[in-house]
């Protein structure tokens, strides 16, 4: 076995899971955003309380951040070496913190109740389901530093 391709044939199905995740992310996040502006807050499938308009743009942020996130993750899987994976591991730790912000105020928008559309329902589902995958990746990144065999060694 080659070095480091253990964490690399993880990689890529985990990134292809990734962006369809923040893709249908940013769907949910622009459609309900689009309704919140037009006015549309009692619309059946989005509703929502005060903290809604905070969990759209952060949804939103996080989803393009995420988004750019995997093309780095792309061309680290094909370089594979130490540059492209500092690249690659401070997207991802970006993403990830976009995303946990937006996780906190799923948490957040649940907790202040009141009617939520089933679309709204399920943007905070895919936020949640980012936030693990994007960990899950970040990581799978990181895990050169315990063995070379799962990608680049992080020695000097």
């Amino acid at each position: 076995m080659a070095v480091g391709s253990g964490g690399r044939s993880l990689l890529g199905p985990l990134l292809a899971v990734n962006f369809v995740v923040y893709l249908i992310l940013l769907g949910l996040a622009g459609w309900s955003l689009d309704k919140y502006i037009d006015g549309e807050q009692n619309h059946p499938h989005l509703g929502g309380n005060p903290s809604t308009i905070f969990l759209l743009i952060f949804a939103l942020i996080a989803g393009v951040i995420g988004a750019c996130s995997v093309f780095s993750g792309f061309v680290h899987r094909r370089v594979w070496n130490n540059a492209s994976l500092a690249s690659a591991a401070t997207s991802a730790i970006l993403a990830w913190a976009m995303t946990a912000l937006a996780f906190g105020l799923v948490c957040k928008q649940i907790i202040m109740g009141g009617h939520r559309g089933k679309r709204l329902q399920t943007l905070e589902a895919f936020i949640i389901i980012s936030g693990l995958s994007q960990l899950l990746y970040l990581l799978l990144l990181h895990a050169g530093m315990f063995s070379s065999r799962f990608g680049p060694a992080y020695h000097g």
